[in-house]
């Protein structure tokens, strides 16, 4: 459920002269009844009282982060910043919420490439019609010590299925995905009777796991990079990856 409304950094107050006029106790149970209420429907997945300033943070279905006061006279969309640390405890945050747990991935249904020691591994949701994958792509071929997974997530256009398919269908898969993301050759028609739920299943994933574009990275310590971030900042992610670090602390 996105929020179009809301304006970052304190710039919009919501009121709701309903809302704002209750005397609710000061709790968690009840800021999600007058949230639900507000918005119509049931869109909270959680609340938390934080420490600053009586504010509550409120996650929403949709994966967004907001934060209320107690009676949920107004809400805020933006980045709450702790002053005497200058950590960003919004962003912090969000890091946690999306990170995933990288052993249920079902790496069956992606393709794999294995470079030098393949020591280091890497996942990623695309798709073939996506301009950043392709520079992603590209870019992944300087990548070493690595193995890389990619889950085919045609989200952007009924060709993108066809094409995800077709590459899925191929002998060599990976070939196949470089040779159109690098090279722009058209991979070969998909032989009549090919099993493609594999694609199917990937796009029930990735909207599970909230991605909602491509490309999207997760790293072997579940962190996620959305977007075709450069070389070097995936080495580095994938590194401390490798080494038990935690990149969103």
């Amino acid at each position: 459920m996105k929020l179009p409304f809301l304006r970052p950094l304190l710039a919009a107050l919501l009121m709701s002269a309903g809302l704002a006029q209750a005397t609710a106790p000061n709790d968690e149970a009840s800021v999600r009844k007058n949230l639900d209420t507000f918005f119509g429907t049931q869109a909270v997945e959680s609340v938390k009282k934080t420490p600053y300033g009586g504010l509550y943070e409120v996650v929403l279905k949709s994966g967004e982060l907001i934060y209320t006061d107690a009676t949920v006279s107004y809400l805020v969309d933006g980045q709450l910043i702790d002053a005497k640390t200058k950590r960003n405890i919004t962003q912090a945050r969000l890091n946690q919420l999306q990170k995933i747990d990288f052993a249920t991935l079902p790496l069956d249904q992606a393709i794999k490439q294995v470079k030098g020691n393949g020591k280091r591994v890497v996942a990623s949701f695309e798709d073939p019609n996506c301009g950043y994958c392709k520079r992603l792509a590209k870019d992944l071929q300087g990548l070493k010590d690595a193995t890389v997974y990619t889950f085919l997530y045609p989200i952007l256009s009924p060709d993108s299925t066809e094409k995800s398919r077709n590459i899925w269908c191929s002998k060599d898969k990976a070939a196949a995905w470089n040779d159109w993301m690098t090279g722009n050759k058209t991979p070969a028609a998909a032989p009549a009777g090919c099993d493609t739920t594999a694609i199917d299943k990937n796009v029930a994933l990735g909207q599970k796991l909230r991605v909602s574009g491509t490309p999207t990275i997760f790293t072997a310590d579940g962190n996620r990079l959305p977007g075709a971030v450069p070389l070097a900042q995936l080495e580095q992610a994938m590194t401390q990856a490798a080494g038990g670090k935690d990149a969103s602390k």
